[in-house]
């Protein structure tokens, strides 16, 4: 068993925490990032000398990066969540407050097998965005700020007078030029606030899309029109009028006249030539987490 860390991730959970002491305790070799060994490479090294369970202390890039090898060599993963958000292991049902509690599925682990999403030859376990967000990621010193990125970034989008240079065919027809495309590995609950943007399943076999159109004229407060469009669809999708066009698929696909495209995957800042193409992997991932984790609420509790 091998744990690959990131020690900067969720500003040094892995050291806060104590989780390699942990980990190796656990009897698994902790395995740490640096300038000169990312995470994939860490990975596929301890595949290539017998680790036959892999693990990833860090952020959801690191998950992602480490969850494609696993998944492409059979390997099982362990998600600890040492990151800042950690969308992928609050989705698995895992112990945010605690990181190191999911250690434990490195001694008796039940093992699930979840969606993969896939955007070209790179997985996503999360999601793979077009436009504020993915321009954001760009900004020269987004780690270390974030608000500092998306102000920049932002007025334009807010305006109108920037988008996503691509189409988007959907269900209602194709969506030219729009302000923001966010595609996830399974919807997004999107219909009451408490929990706006969690998935309750990751096992639906089927990618969540959400399109927001570019406006012919901004309204006067733009975030809050679109989060009430949000609001107000169904999971199940119907088609927009000027707001936001909502819907799953086992495929999306983005086409342009463009060359690339900047997209941000799992929070990580890519250039995808197009056409972009992005599906989903039933089942491609098996996972082993611990017997004693808070789950996932039933989607339908949510709407109670």
């Amino acid at each position: 068993m091998v744990i690959v860390t990131n020690p900067r991730s969720g500003g040094g959970k892995t050291a806060r925490y104590g989780l390699a002491q942990r980990a190796e305790a656990l009897g698994a070799e902790v395995w740490t990032t640096s300038a000169e060994r990312d995470a994939a490479s860490l990975a596929r090294d301890a595949v290539e000398q017998g680790a036959q369970v892999l693990g990833v202390a860090g952020g959801d890039g690191t998950v992602s990066a480490v969850a494609a090898v696993a998944a492409g060599t059979g390997r099982a993963l362990v998600v600890v969540p040492a990151g800042t958000r950690n969308h992928f292991a609050r989705d698995l049902g895992l112990d945010l407050g605690d990181p190191g509690k999911a250690l434990d599925a490195l001694v008796d682990g039940e093992p699930a097998q979840v969606d993969l999403g896939v955007v070209g030859p790179r997985v996503f376990v999360n999601n793979v965005s077009f436009g504020m967000y993915a321009d954001a990621l760009l900004e020269p010193g987004y780690r270390e700020d974030k608000p500092r990125a998306f102000a920049a970034v932002a007025p334009d989008y807010l305006r109108g007078k920037q988008w996503v240079d691509a189409r988007v065919d959907t269900p209602w027809g194709t969506v030219e030029c729009p302000q923001v495309v966010l595609i996830s590995n399974n919807p997004y609950h999107l219909t009451t606030p408490r929990w706006l943007g969690r998935r309750f399943s990751l096992t639906t076999g089927q990618l969540g899309a959400i399109v927001l159109k570019r406006p012919a004229q901004a309204p006067p407060d733009l975030l809050r029109h679109l989060r009430s469009e949000l609001r107000d669809r169904q999971r199940g999708a119907r088609p927009a009028g000027e707001g936001a066009v909502i819907w799953s698929a086992p495929g999306i696909t983005l086409h342009g006249d463009a060359r690339h495209l900047d997209a941000g995957i799992d929070g990580e800042a890519v250039r995808l030539p197009l056409p972009v193409a992005c599906a989903i992997r039933p089942g491609a991932l098996r996972v082993l987490l611990p017997k004693n984790r808070p789950g996932t609420p039933l989607e339908s509790a949510a709407h109670r």
